[in-house]
């Protein structure tokens, strides 16, 4: 997985200007992406993570007037509110992992990678019907659900709106999966990708 170089560009009018490069990391396990940096906290130890994705950006306003393509393969990314660390708590990340394999199952998208953090997910699909707004509030909306009925809880679980960048065709699927599956090890919360138990790729 070394060498991977490759950019993630044109992510849409409101991600304009943000330039990011797939680096190899030391790991070996996938790449990083430069891009706008945020700071997520797990536990009491506050973590550094890179994502592509504008960490300020009006979530509702980047919907807007957007297209769906079907047949398009999608980056998106979901924060949680006040991006408190719900998924610190593996068990209930695997409720998210559910509905990705649920819209699956209903022919809605083809997951090709994934990764819960603990508090945001990142999931590479390929969009197969409807549009990737509907999927997204179906996700979203019943893992909230679940999460709620697990934790006897009755509050707002994800930011509103989300993030996405449509993939080009001269961009290396693989590649993006390979960063995908790779953010926990560049958060600094385990040293493999194989420790961390919210993950998965179709090529690995």
């Amino acid at each position: 997985m070394h060498g991977v170089g490759a950019s993630l560009r044109g992510v849409g009018a409101s991600l304009r200007g943000v330039g990011a490069s797939l680096l190899a990391n030391e790991s070996g396990v996938g790449a990083s992406l430069l891009a706008n940096e945020s700071r997520i906290r797990c536990g009491s130890e506050l973590a550094r993570e890179r994502i592509p994705i504008v960490a300020h950006a009006h979530s509702s306003d980047l919907r807007r007037g957007r297209y769906s393509e079907i047949g398009r393969a999608y980056l998106v990314t979901s924060v949680c509110m006040d991006r408190v660390p719900v998924f610190a708590d593996w068990r209930l990340g695997r409720l998210v992992v559910q509905e990705f394999r649920m819209a699956e199952e209903l022919g809605i998208a083809d997951s090709l990678a994934w990764v819960v953090m603990p508090d945001h997910f990142h999931w590479l699909c390929i969009l197969r019907q409807g549009s990737l707004a509907r999927l997204m509030q179906r996700v979203k909306s019943r893992s909230a659900i679940a999460v709620n009925r697990a934790t006897l809880g009755n509050s707002a679980l994800w930011q509103a709106g989300y993030h996405d960048h449509a993939l080009r065709e001269d961009e290396d699927i693989k590649d993006v999966a390979r960063y995908v599956v790779a953010n926990p090890v560049r958060a600094g919360l385990v040293t493999t990708v194989g420790d961390y138990p919210l993950w998965d790729a179709v090529w690995l």
